[in-house]
């Protein structure tokens, strides 16, 4: 059986007896930070794909546009959203705005997320705090105030934010940003725990190399093929390798989880 959309399976059975596990997310509203380009763009494609109302938010509201535009040519339903993750106040305002919109929050993504490489003593404090400051409290941020959202309306949901390999693994010339996937890690843990009571699942996918438009050259050179060499299963992912983790996550499927981090590496953190 097909999705809505023709690309997503809509239930497992189970084998011995009828029980169905729905992977579909028709009538959820997902919120996905950082979703004009890169992963936060395929995972506003994937979630509306399997029948969420998305709102894809993010600074660069041209890209936003156009995704906008190729999600209603599919057949999909989105809307974008001015955010900066950065920016606490509109952080509230967006998640205000999303909820006027599309509905009470029940997905959120918390990809937005960047990367300054430069070996660890030539890092200044405005660098640090860049990093920092986009890819741990922004997860903090918008996290919270979702779930303060989420909370109010009364009936839990579902926060799944995007962590690293670098949460585990040092990735070198980048000390600032394994420091800030690794918060996001324990994060995740911390406010899973808290946040149980509310009915609201905290998880992580934590994704190893994937393939997108600003590394691809990289990977396509000898000294990306050095690194590729070092992955057990010696290639790169694409974005769709993700699709599993996030649809089990962003569905009911996941309804026994919280305070997980699944790895989509290609084996390179066991190596």
């Amino acid at each position: 059986m097909y999705g809505r959309y023709g690309s997503y399976v809509d239930t497992i059975v189970l084998p011995g007896n009828v029980t169905e596990i729905p992977y579909y997310l028709d009538g959820k509203v997902a919120l996905v930070t950082g979703a004009s380009r890169g992963l936060g763009r395929h995972f506003t494609r994937t979630l509306s794909r399997a029948g969420a109302k998305v709102a894809a938010c993010g600074r660069s509201q041209d890209l936003l546009q156009e995704l906008i535009g190729e999600i209603t040519a599919d057949g999909g339903s989105a809307r974008s959203f001015p955010l900066d993750v950065t920016n606490s106040a509109n952080v509230a305002a967006t998640v205000q705005s999303v909820t006027k919109t599309l509905g009470p929050i029940n997905i959120l993504v918390n990809n937005a997320g960047i990367a300054i490489t430069k070996p660890a003593l030539d890092v200044d404090e405005a660098d640090w705090d860049t990093v920092i400051d986009t890819n741990l409290k922004g997860v903090w941020l918008v996290g919270h105030a979702v779930a303060r959202a989420m909370v109010e309306n009364g009936n839990g949901g579902k926060i799944i934010n995007i962590a690293s390999i670098a949460s585990t693994t040092v990735l070198g010339r980048a000390s600032s940003y394994c420091a800030s996937k690794a918060g996001v890690t324990q994060l995740t843990r911390a406010l899973a725990v808290e946040w149980a009571r509310h009915g609201i699942q905290v998880n992580a996918i934590a994704p190893g190399y994937i393939r997108t438009d600003m590394n691809k050259e990289f990977f396509e050179s000898p000294l990306g093929d050095k690194v590729i060499e070092r992955i057990p299963q010696r290639k790169i992912g694409d974005p769709a390798d993700l699709d599993g983790a996030l649809m089990l996550l962003a569905s009911d499927a996941s309804r026994f989880m919280t305070g997980s981090t699944i790895l989509v590496d290609g084996g390179h953190d066991a190596s």
